[in-house]
């Protein structure tokens, strides 16, 4: 009698332990299945862009001028991005406006594409000047206005602030601002920065590994192609 539940007692805990098993796998299958997003490459035609035009992996961030979480990107991962990927000729670089702060964001896209017509040799410093310009504290205080962006150019001979001001105040570039809100939302762009490598959008974008690994896989399948 005492072999006999001994018996039982290990056929049930080889079940038990079967059974824990397929959940674990099942389980696992399903997170990868999560984890994998759809590859859907950005239409980037007439988007500002660094790196070699041919470079084999893209990357796109999708932005906003109001975003501290944007500001906080561009000083943390970018340059990493750049040391690691894009001035060994790895990645093309791409920026994409967001309007996820109503009239503010818009007038600091428009801003910035204007320059981009004008003085495409300015526009990453440009850039970069906006989002040096976002406040440390009070994110939520007015500052991304007209007079803000003419005070900015000030610092750069190439932009024409006449043209600048016209731009901003007839609206002269809202179409090229349009086309980026058109590219956020067919991307189901919901928070910013998102980032997206070869259509690919990175989960966390302040994982750099996650990012290395991603543009480092792309790197390895464009060789084996």
């Amino acid at each position: 009698m005492k072999n006999s539940n001994m018996k039982f007692a290990v056929i049930v805990t080889i079940v038990a332990v079967a059974l824990l098993a397929i959940i674990v796998v099942i389980s696992s299958n399903k997170s990868q299945e999560q984890s994998v997003t759809e590859k859907t490459e950005v239409d980037l035609t007439g988007q500002p862009a660094l790196g070699e035009k041919d470079a084999p992996v893209t990357v796109v961030e999708f932005g906003d001028f109001k975003c501290p979480s944007c500001k906080a990107w561009g000083e943390t991962i970018y340059p990493q991005l750049v040391e690691d990927y894009l001035i060994p000729g790895d990645i093309k670089f791409s920026y994409v406006n967001v309007l996820f702060h109503g009239e503010e964001s818009t007038v600091g896209a428009m801003a910035a594409e204007s320059v981009f017509k004008q003085a495409p040799d300015s526009y990453w410093d440009f850039h970069k000047a906006i989002y040096d310009a976002q406040p440390e504290v009070n994110h939520d205080d007015v500052w991304l206005s007209k007079e803000k962006m003419l005070e900015l150019a000030q610092e750069f001979p190439s932009i024409n602030q006449d043209q600048l001001k016209q731009d901003i105040e007839e609206e002269l570039t809202k179409p090229q601002v349009d086309i980026d809100e058109k590219l956020y939302t067919e991307h189901n762009v919901t928070q910013t920065p998102t980032i997206k490598i070869n259509g690919s959008t990175i989960e966390d974008p302040f994982n750099y590994e996650a990012i290395k690994e991603m543009i480092d896989q792309e790197l390895e399948a464009k060789k084996n192609e």
